[in-house]
């Protein structure tokens, strides 16, 4: 039996709308147009890019569709602070692999975008569609999904130029030595530990990588906790975790760089979030700004260590960003 849907205004393409009712991927609705099994308004469907009008009537010719699998693990409900025809700004949750690597077996936020359905850029690897800059597995807070791809070469541009900011909230085990500090040096694996970055004053390594960021200290406790801001001028592996050891100072929850979470009551996950976001947009030149907010573990754990008054205070953006002009 003829599957029947009508379009809503909402549908900009056709294969889109029929990934999203029949959950299957868009190469899949693609190969049912190639077969000649789609027709829209009585008329056979050449292209999965045809523009659908609201009313719009989508016959499908088929007798059986295989839904799309849910990977264990993609039932994540990831906040979607900015979405328009170009991007996406997520809030990613910890433990979430970017992209698939051949190191990674569980599911990545590329694999959640796809099964979502979501427009990505192609430039470069299918495991990285999407991904213009990427967060570790274990940080949290804000991310750009670029949709097309001049969404994705703007964006890059914006990286590379330093156009695009990026700012950080961690919590340390130990105050910064100054309220304000920059680590400014080369980026390699760590020989004793391919697991980690290490840090050295000049390009000593064939496979070393310059790397600059900027540190604001925000609010101490009692017992010396020490909620801090930072800034990216480069986006290397690891880059705040591994700039923070070479200052000696360590992110609570940082089984890595930091302190064994033995040595503490809970278990804590790496208290470092992506907090705000800013670049142009690169269609419009709008200069867009995002506050990404802290997710609920992190909150809850921060306003046991501060008074939540302080807190509310020094996560200002404003403030935040005008400490680093200020520098």
């Amino acid at each position: 039996m003829p599957k029947v849907f009508i379009a809503l205004n909402n549908h900009k393409r056709i294969d889109e709308f029929l990934a999203k009712e029949l959950q299957i991927s868009k190469n899949q609705v693609l190969n049912l147009i190639k077969e000649g099994l789609v027709f829209c308004q009585k008329r056979g469907v050449k292209k999965g890019g045809l523009a659908l009008k609201e009313g719009d009537e989508i016959t499908l010719l088929t007798p059986q569709i295989t839904p799309k699998p849910l990977k264990k693990g993609l039932d994540l409900e990831i906040e979607v602070i900015f979405e328009d025809e170009d991007l996406l700004v997520l809030n990613k949750p910890p433990n979430l692999v970017v992209h698939k690597a051949p190191s990674v077996k569980e599911p990545t936020l590329v694999d959640w975008l796809e099964f979502k359905n979501y427009e990505l850029s192609n430039l470069g690897l299918k495991e990285r569609y999407g991904i213009v800059h990427r967060l570790d597995k274990d940080t949290s807070g804000g991310i750009v999904i670029a949709k097309n791809n001049f969404t994705h070469v703007h964006l890059s541009e914006q990286l590379k130029t330093k156009m695009m900011g990026r700012y950080y909230i961690a919590l340390l085990s130990t105050p910064l030595k100054e309220e304000k500090m920059s680590v400014e040096c080369y980026l390699t694996r760590n020989p004793n530990n391919r697991l980690k970055m290490i840090a050295l004053k000049a390009d000593k390594k064939e496979k070393s990588r310059y790397s600059k960021s900027a540190f604001i200290s925000l609010l101490t406790s009692q017992n010396n906790l020490n909620l801090i801001g930072a800034k990216l001028f480069t986006g290397r592996t690891h880059q705040i975790r591994a700039h923070l050891e070479y200052l000696n100072r360590h992110i609570i929850g940082d089984n890595l760089y930091g302190l064994n979470q033995a040595l503490f009551k809970e278990e804590i996950r790496i208290m470092l979030h992506a907090y705000l976001i800013e670049f142009k947009h690169p269609r419009s030149e709008q200069k867009l700004h995002f506050k990404v907010p802290l997710l609920k573990d992190m909150l809850e754990y921060l306003k046991k260590v501060f008074d939540k008054e302080n807190l509310d205070e020094v996560l200002d953006e404003e403030k935040i960003l005008h400490a680093f002009i200020a520098k």
